[in-house]
């Protein structure tokens, strides 16, 4: 169970961090906020389980907090901490789903009174939709892209998150059998008709849905290799040369992505892991790698040469191989023996 502590003041803040890490069974991660825009910062990027939140706060306050948590992620339970003075204030919070109150100064046996209670009681079966359709777009790039490791550890997570939001099998089949719709419907967009037989219909157990649904998947992928029949062409080698062809040209990485049929988000993502660059670096070294290529050529201009590689602003080029190459063109040139 991961649960984060929100508080401005820091002595306070420490404290509630030492018991929780004193509550057993153990918190699988513990993190600390000092105001409300800090805590969503961490809330979006790694949902946890449970919030603890003081109410009075610079930048943005509890409330307004517990607002947010409410409306973006109700599966997420909140306590609000508070002085006697904000006590009345703080119960208006009621309206926001909080699902207990401590009042300072709080106790070691307050808090872990307050999270037997929580952690006994279970937790409310939903998953939100923003993390539902960012699970069905990931699923349909890395099928598209042929990315089966990528899809694998997709569903451990999607599995793991599934079995902790207490879904029960009914609700399971049904979100099962929506995903696998909507992915067929996309996949069909794209002139792909995968065999689809939703198999997790007949499942038994969660267990036995969510294997019925990943092998639903890969049977998708190998639908898809059999339709392609050998002629598919790595994405990340297609887009790398397609940039190489276009080094005169400003194109865009959404223009590159459309090329290969995928996302910018999960293009970019990719290219950076495959390439271990970024569309913009590989795109300037390879610039670069071409520049130092024609330069070696007596005849061509040095300003023909920024043209070539895109570069209409030739100061912008000079500057742009110096920091890449370490030398100046001109000097480049020189240590060639060519004047």
């Amino acid at each position: 169970m991961h649960v984060l502590i929100v508080d401005d003041e820091p002595v306070i803040r420490r404290g509630l961090m030492k018991m929780a890490e004193l509550y057993a069974p153990a918190f699988s991660k513990i993190q600390t906020a000092e105001n409300g825009e800090a805590a969503l910062e961490r809330i979006r990027a790694s949902e946890p389980d449970l919030v603890l939140t003081d109410v009075r706060m610079p930048k943005m306050d509890g409330l307004e907090l517990c607002r947010i948590i409410y409306e973006e992620f109700p599966h997420i339970k909140t306590v609000v901490i508070s002085g006697y003075s904000d006590f009345e204030y703080a119960q208006k919070s009621v309206n926001y789903g909080v699902r207990h109150y401590l009042l300072k100064p709080v106790t070691k046996s307050d808090v872990h009174d307050m999270l037997n209670q929580l952690i006994r009681k279970p937790a409310r079966s939903y998953i939100p939709p923003s993390r539902y359709i960012e699970w069905i777009d990931q699923m349909e790039q890395q099928i598209w892209a042929l990315q089966i490791e990528e899809l694998t550890s997709l569903m451990v997570r999607w599995r793991d998150y599934c079995m902790s939001a207490n879904v029960s099998l009914a609700q399971l089949k049904e979100l099962l059998d929506d995903c696998n719709g909507i992915l067929v419907k996309r996949f069909q967009s794209r002139s792909y008709s995968p065999d689809s037989v939703p198999a997790h219909l007949q499942a038994d157990s969660v267990k036995e849905a969510l294997d019925a649904f990943e092998k639903g998947l890969h049977d998708m992928v190998k639908g898809l290799l059999a339709v392609r029949s050998g002629n598919f062409k790595d994405p990340m080698e297609e887009a790398k040369a397609f940039i190489d062809s276009k080094l005169s040209e400003d194109i865009t990485l959404d223009q590159v992505a459309a090329m290969v049929g995928l996302t910018p988000t999960y293009f970019s993502a990719l290219f950076k892991k495959i390439t271990h660059e970024t569309f913009v670096q590989y795109r300037i070294n390879k610039r670069m790698t071409k520049a130092k290529e024609m330069l070696a050529i007596p005849y061509v201009r040095i300003v023909d040469v920024a043209a070539d590689v895109g570069y209409d602003d030739y100061p912008h080029f000079t500057k742009t191989f110096k920091k890449i190459v370490g030398v100046s063109p001109s000097e480049y040139r020189a240590r060639l023996g060519i004047k």
